[in-house]
């Protein structure tokens, strides 16, 4: 773990939640993402894309949406607890903890998600003037509502105030290439500028290194260094 690299912890609902965070070693402000975890919560894949940001220059966070369950628990039970009103109250604490932090530039935040958190990165970007922008990797789940939301992410895409950049798996089933289409479609329809990026032989969660099964490296690697360039021109 980097020297920068640290958890914190906030209080949302009478619940504790976990922040992982990481910085650059250089004197900020810096640009930040705050980065919505897959559905196995702030592990080993999670944290390190983090830190993999703060050693390109971002102060990056991600809170762990799971806290209001047993500590434990499998997550595929977890997901299906969540609630979107509870994770835009979560994601508003974690900007809230950055914006008190001096080497966070308030007015470069974007939000990025894997997975479950390709979904949340969609949610909150539809949802919290903070973010400038949001990075969606094999976001499945977007035309659900999770809890007492209001509606889906997908209804909600014409709130965005800034670009996405997604990146998908051609084999993935959730989202699918149709799936992964039609959110295409609805964002060329609404102006929103964005590119997305779908990968043939890569299923779902291609970047996940800690299942060797549906890891993919060169997806992995051309995914990041397109994020990373991405990044530089609209954060």
């Amino acid at each position: 773990m980097a020297s920068n690299a640290r958890w914190e912890s906030l209080t949302i609902d009478g619940s504790t939640m976990s922040v992982f965070i990481d910085e650059p070693a250089t004197p900020g402000p810096h640009p930040t993402i705050v980065v919505a975890h897959h559905r196995a919560g702030n592990d080993s894949a999670t944290t390190k894309f983090v830190q993999d940001l703060a050693g390109h220059g971002y102060v990056a966070a991600t809170p762990h949406l799971h806290h209001r369950r047993p500590e434990g628990e499998d997550t595929r039970e977890s997901i299906k607890q969540l609630d979107d009103v509870q994770i835009i109250a979560d994601l508003n604490a974690t900007v809230g903890l950055l914006q008190g932090m001096d080497s966070v530039d308030n007015d470069r935040m974007a939000i990025a998600g894997h997975c479950m958190g390709g979904r949340v990165s969609f949610l909150g970007a539809t949802s919290i003037e903070a973010f400038k922008c949001n990075v969606v990797y094999y976001g499945g789940n977007m035309f659900k509502i999770w809890g007492n939301g209001d509606a889906p992410p997908f209804e909600k895409l014409g709130d965005l105030r800034g670009p996405v950049i997604g990146f998908y798996g051609k084999d993935d089933e959730n989202p699918s290439p149709d799936d992964v289409a039609k959110i295409d479609a609805k964002l060329t329809e609404l102006g929103i500028t964005h590119e997305f990026h779908s990968y043939e032989g890569a299923g779902h969660a291609f970047q996940n290194f800690t299942n060797q099964a549906g890891y993919r490296a060169a997806a992995t690697e051309d995914s990041f260094a397109k994020m990373i360039a991405w990044l530089g021109k609209n954060l």
